[in-house]
């Protein structure tokens, strides 16, 4: 099936040409018409399978007939959970909508909010916005939720996972009780189908992929070496391979430094990104890793939620994450559209359970592999492992034990693993 055949009108179409695209990917075949029809929506993906048009292109064409927004008023509202999937989607918005006289922009913390101020005055169709920034320019009366027609909630899991919920709580209640919602998630977590019972309404629901399965073009591997070792173990394996270009994740925004400095001193020209990084400076160091000038960036989950790079070659577990869904949401930046990609984990003795609850979580063993030179040491002995983001330990089975749930992590705070009874459509959303 093609684009045309999905309804689409003639403006998008040529955009859609004019980005290179032919055929719709199976999420966008099922969430465009969808979306067309005014229907709530609740969909899974794993990410690269094209979810961002999936919502974009049925967006602007519902907003394109509509009347003019209203000054500081927005129509359209998306989500996302970080600055980098801000940007991707705004980007998205422009480059499809470009035939359509609509106006948008995007907004995040980080940056002068004077710009994003003066956008908003006279009203946007579309506003792409992360919680804590789009929270701030309202309560400071530079914008008004009251006339949004369409919310989306994008990468939803991760956005519990930072802590948003409470924000998103306040934004929630600051929207219309009519409205489509559209909520993607690369998971289907409990404490998702907790939010979506509570915001959507009879929603159309797609899962492209099995929960949590990882994309059969990347090829999964893990080298077995002492955690001392793992930083020459990744110098070696870059050169020896000629890994040109190699995503690496760690747990931490400090120990995501170390590594990029160790590399750097090996030759191998590295980056890190993390939160505690300028916009600017994650911008700058995005933009040489994407144009070939950087042979590896370091990244934490957090900074690295979102990133669009076609055909990446390598991402590797420099550490594995304390929480099993995240290595679906880390490997999934290679693979990508059907193009073949490259997953390898470094784990030391502090991880095997880690490894263990991935496997578990997968359904497949993964090829195990000892570099010659970086043998392990069969006598050492776990130690606790330190999570960027709570502190919790995780090396003696521990993190398996917990992998894939949500709202242990985030606490009871969070509110969201309740299931409620059923509500009128208005009186959920006035609630929600």
């Amino acid at each position: 099936m093609s684009f045309s055949e999905l309804g689409l009108r003639a403006e998008l179409l040529n955009a859609i040409e004019a980005q290179g695209y032919t055929t719709p990917t199976p999420i966008q075949l099922k969430a465009i018409p969808a979306v067309l029809a005014g229907n709530d929506l609740l969909a899974s993906a794993q990410t690269g399978t094209g979810k961002t048009a999936g919502f974009t292109l049925p967006m602007l064409q519902r907003l394109a007939n509509g009347p003019r927004p209203a000054p500081r008023s927005v129509r359209a509202l998306v989500l996302t959970p970080t600055r980098e999937l801000a940007a991707q989607v705004g980007d998205s918005v422009r480059d499809y909508g470009k035939q359509l006289p609509l106006k948008s922009h995007v907004i995040f913390g980080g940056v002068g909010q004077q710009p994003q101020v003066d956008a908003i005055r006279k009203g946007l169709d579309i506003l792409v916005a992360t919680p804590g920034r789009l929270l701030d320019l309202q309560q400071q009366g530079h914008v008004s939720l009251a006339n949004v027609e369409i919310l989306v909630l994008d990468e939803a899991d991760r956005m519990l996972d930072m802590g948003f919920i409470h924000d998103i709580r306040k934004l929630l209640a600051l929207l219309p009780a009519t409205r489509q919602n559209l909520l993607f998630s690369a998971t289907f977590s409990n404490e998702i189908q907790a939010l979506a019972n509570r915001l959507l309404d009879n929603p159309t629901m797609i899962e492209v992929a099995r929960r949590n399965t990882t994309a059969e073009t990347v090829d999964q591997a893990v080298y077995y070496v002492d955690r001392e070792k793992k930083r020459d173990l990744l110098a070696h394996l870059i050169k020896e391979q000629q890994w040109y270009q190699v995503l690496v994740f760690t747990r931490t925004k400090h120990g995501a430094n170390r590594l990029a400095e160790h590399l750097e001193k090996q030759g191998i020209s590295a980056m890190a990104i993390h939160g505690n990084k300028s916009q600017s400076a994650r911008t700058r160091a995005l933009g040489a890793f994407k144009a070939g000038k950087l042979q590896a960036l370091v990244a934490t989950d957090i900074a690295a939620r979102g990133l669009d790079i076609d055909e990446l070659p390598q991402v590797v577990n420099f550490e594995l994450p304390n929480v099993a869904e995240d290595y679906v949401h880390r490997i999934g930046r290679t693979g990508r559209a059907g193009s073949d990609g490259q997953a390898i984990s470094l784990v030391c003795v502090d991880e095997h359970g880690l490894l263990n609850g991935i496997e578990r979580l997968i359904k497949r063993d993964l090829v195990k592999h000892i570099a010659p030179g970086f043998e392990p040491d069969p006598n050492a002995k776990p130690e606790p492992i330190e999570n960027g983001r709570n502190k919790r330990g995780g090396g003696r089975g521990r993190g398996s034990q917990n992998a894939g749930n949500r709202g242990q992590r985030q606490g009871k705070g969070a509110g969201d693993g309740q299931q409620r009874p059923p509500r009128r459509r208005s009186q959920k959303r006035q609630q929600a």
